[in-house]
């Protein structure tokens, strides 16, 4: 087994960089303030504390091909549960706005630490937010004081703004309100990623488009495009409150 396949399920497959080595400087843990002019974005995002989810990821990349069940769990904007298995369960993630801890059970090995790690492993910046949104399909907001750029074209409309050294751009579809696009590109190195949503459905109890489908391709500046695939197949919402269990076992070592 890859070695690196535990960290790429992990994140879900945002595939730029496999087991890469560079940081890129990531956001504090406190709630983020939207830019002006964000009010003018027609996204919805999902209205919930509790939500759960099954379903499959699929990887495919230059040097792994695997799927894999997929277990989330998510207590909105404060916590995300994961679990992937292959038969057995091979990782399991928690992740809060200010931590993450992934246990290895393939390798018998753990982490404990900040978004350094999900950054050096990604080659891109990576906050607890973007996280949440490109599992739900989710808008991500402008932050600070500049205003996104925003334009619509027929059903759609597009937001783009800059956060750092990463340009983002999101494509809204106005029938449903729901983001059905989001492209990140990281300047600095040119490494880009594009997540598209589809196969929306109605959640219950609310009705909310959900997308049941994600496509992430992620293309390096140098190397190999790779992508991931996630299809869940059932999806709670607030039926009842989510335990995230998360324990190290005993003898596992520490990774750094």
């Amino acid at each position: 087994m890859n070695k690196c396949f535990p960290l790429v399920l992990l994140w879900v497959g945002l595939l730029l960089s496999g087991c890469s080595h560079k940081i890129f400087p990531t956001k504090t843990a406190s709630t983020p303030t939207p830019a002006k002019g964000s009010d003018l974005v027609k996204a919805k995002n999902l209205d919930f504390r509790y939500l759960k989810a099954k379903g499959k990821i699929k990887i495919d990349m230059p040097t792994l091909q695997q799927t894999a069940n997929l277990n989330l769990r998510v207590r909105k904007d404060s916590a995300i549960w994961l679990s992937v298995s292959l038969g057995i369960e091979g990782v399991r993630a928690y992740i809060t706005r200010d931590s993450v801890q992934v246990i290895n059970y393939l390798q018998k090995e753990y982490y404990a630490g900040d978004y350094a790690y999900l950054s050096r492993l990604l080659n891109v910046p990576v906050t607890f937010d973007r996280v949440q949104a490109l599992l739900l399909g989710d808008y991500l907001p402008a932050q600070g004081s500049t205003a996104p750029k925003i334009s619509g074209e027929g059903a759609m409309q597009q937001v783009e703004f800059q956060e750092g050294n990463v340009l983002i751009t999101q494509l809204i579809e106005l029938t449903r309100n729901r983001v059905q696009q989001i492209k990140l590109a990281e300047q600095q190195t040119q490494n880009k990623f594009t997540v598209d949503f589809s196969d929306f459905r109605p959640l219950d109890p609310s009705t909310m488009p959900f997308a049941y489908a994600v496509l992430v391709q992620g293309q390096p500046a140098s190397g190999k495009l790779a992508t991931a695939s996630i299809n869940y197949r059932n999806v709670d919402v607030d039926k009842e409150r989510l335990s995230f269990p998360f324990s190290v076992p005993k003898g596992y070592v520490r990774k750094k």
